[in-house]
């Protein structure tokens, strides 16, 4: 197995340890959750460059990369629906994983007419996306359990406080969920964008 693959696999590797540490929510494990997510992010930009520059592409990695990147995504996604705290609707996570099945299943039928479809710009900017906003919850909720174990305060307190406070408590209460609408907007547009793009791959029996 090359360096990219062994990349691939330790991201995968780092999926149900990125979950335990997640669901504990507390300080210490949020902290840990979030250093997991970035370290399997940093993997994920790393074996795709090792794996092209050093001509190490194979089918395994072929397979495994896009599969581990969704897995870590809907992970995190997941398992914020069951944090309280957060306020996220499960509707929204129905939405983004709803679209990857569509474009995993879009991409099978291309690979059954022998056509490649690539990434597209806004797909990669719905990634982008994703990863930013994941990134910045798990930042939120570092900062809840920080309020409650050094402060015995919640964001729901600081809310009503004036000033800076007042502005923070909102922020910690109503960012995720804002976050996470854009996020949703930007994945069903980009599932539409290629859905529409490569429409004929529906046709093709027609032709």
């Amino acid at each position: 197995m090359n360096l990219a693959n062994k990349l691939t696999v330790l991201r995968v590797i780092l999926v149900p340890v990125f979950i335990l540490f997640l669901a504990i929510d507390t300080f210490y494990t949020s902290i840990i959750a979030l250093l997991i997510f970035i370290i399997a992010s940093v993997t994920d930009f790393y074996d795709g460059r090792i794996a092209r520059k050093q001509n190490m592409i194979t089918t395994f990695g072929i397979f495994l990369d896009p599969l581990a990147d969704k897995l870590l995504v809907t992970s995190a996604l997941v398992s914020f629906v069951s944090i309280y705290t957060l306020d996220i609707p499960a509707w929204m996570v129905i939405c983004i994983i709803s679209r990857e099945f569509l474009i995993t299943g879009l991409r099978s039928l291309a690979a059954s007419q022998n056509i490649i479809i690539p990434a597209s710009r806004s797909g990669k900017f719905k990634t982008t996306s994703q990863i930013t906003a994941i990134i910045t919850i798990l930042v939120v909720l570092i900062i809840n359990s920080t309020l409650i174990k050094f402060y015995s305060v919640t964001a729901y307190d600081l809310v009503n406080m004036p000033s800076w406070p007042g502005v923070l408590g909102w922020c910690l209460i109503h960012l995720p969920y804002w976050l996470m609408f854009v996020v949703t907007v930007l994945t069903i547009y980009s599932g539409f964008s290629y859905m529409m793009k490569h429409k004929n791959i529906f046709m093709h029996d027609k032709q």
